[in-house]
């Protein structure tokens, strides 16, 4: 089997490779990625990247073809990955995370690739947190991540067949440890605060609905999309991904944070403006159709897995949200070295300024 994974030097990225290669010790396994966040590493003991058989550096907007030459299966994992990049980088999120993400899965269809797995988003479903949303609720996505998540799906749809099965998982919102920690999510952002500053302090009243899920859980559910049948959902599937005892307000997840990490205490802002990304999610599709790849972390475990991680980072830093573990910041300050350009592709090496000889 020959397996490419598309953005696979991101966060979710290190969990899929590893457990892939514990899933198909004999397979082929090939990463595609720009590289923005390949040295955004942490806790580890050595390059994720030495599982692949091999690493290709490159744009999804600019994909070479040949590199899906003999591919089995694709799982797409490139995007602009959150609320507050989406809404600075619009162009660029409807770019990478839908057309790009569309043209590929044509051409894969086209050189025979049996399987593409799409990571989607249940923030499709926007404000909604009047009851549990289904797959066949309706999407009011509200941000330019959401509206990109949408798109892809639905020119992902028409292109399923029997000789290429699509699996679009709709995540919930990922946390947990990864060898490329992010903490511009709000549960590994709580538990950095709570470590670095002992506190939390909420900025809405607490009371929006998030449902998450470990992304080690994500990398499982990944690995389910790659070797799922279409007798097994459809050619075509959209399916919300996590489990329903992870819809959790945010307040809750502040107070179970105070639980484990010592001497942390939580503030709300019950005078703030109602945060309208507020939704719960009901998973029992997925369960239904994977119940062999359910998700194995629950939150206390999730959050004693990011104690440990942050802790043993030493991150000390009160302003670790300006950091390299902030995926907005990682970009600007790209930027601002002249490394990327205002497209956020790479600028070429001959035009940077050259410092002067010592």
């Amino acid at each position: 089997m020959k397996i490419l994974i598309v953005g696979n030097m991101g966060y979710v990225g290190p969990g899929v490779v590893s457990l892939l290669r514990r899933k198909y010790p004999n397979a082929e396994l090939i990463g595609f990625d720009i590289g923005y966040f390949a040295s955004s590493l942490t806790n580890v003991a050595f390059q994720p990247e030495v599982r692949l058989n091999k690493q290709v550096f490159g744009d999804v907007r600019e994909f070479p073809v040949d590199v899906l030459n003999g591919v089995d299966a694709v799982v797409y994992l490139a995007a602009i990955s959150n609320d507050p990049m989406s809404a600075i980088y619009e162009q660029m999120t409807m770019d990478i995370n839908y057309r790009s993400c569309i043209q590929i899965a044509k051409k894969a269809r086209e050189l025979g690739v049996k399987s593409f797995v799409y990571a989607s988003s249940c923030s499709m479903y926007g404000e909604a947190d009047d009851y549990p949303k289904t797959e066949a609720d309706t999407l009011k996505p509200l941000t330019a991540y959401a509206r990109s998540k949408v798109a892809a799906e639905v020119e992902l749809g028409p292109l399923a067949n029997k000789d290429f099965t699509i699996t679009c998982l709709r995540f919930a919102t990922a946390c947990g440890n990864s060898d490329r920690l992010r903490l511009d999510l709000v549960l590994n952002d709580f538990v950095a605060g709570a470590i670095i500053s002992k506190e939390i302090n909420i900025l809405s009243d607490g009371t929006p609905w998030r449902p998450l899920i470990n992304v080690k859980d994500m990398a499982l559910a990944l690995e389910w999309g790659v070797q799922r049948k279409a007798s097994n959902g459809g050619d075509f599937l959209a399916v919300n991904t996590g489990t329903s005892s992870w819809n959790y307000q945010v307040k809750d997840l502040a107070y179970a944070v105070s639980e484990i990490v010592p001497g942390c205490k939580v503030t709300v802002n019950p005078d703030a403006a109602p945060d309208k990304r507020s939704y719960k999610v009901n998973f029992d599709l997925y369960k239904k159709l994977a119940p062999n790849h359910q998700p194995r972390y629950d939150l206390y475990a999730t959050i004693q897995g990011l104690y440990d991680s942050i802790s043993g980072m030493r991150l000390t830093d009160p302003n670790f949200r300006e950091s390299k573990f902030i995926r907005l910041q990682v970009l600007a300050g790209l930027q601002k070295e002249g490394y990327l350009n205002e497209n956020l592709k790479w600028i070429p090496e001959q035009q940077y300024e050259m410092e002067p000889a010592h």
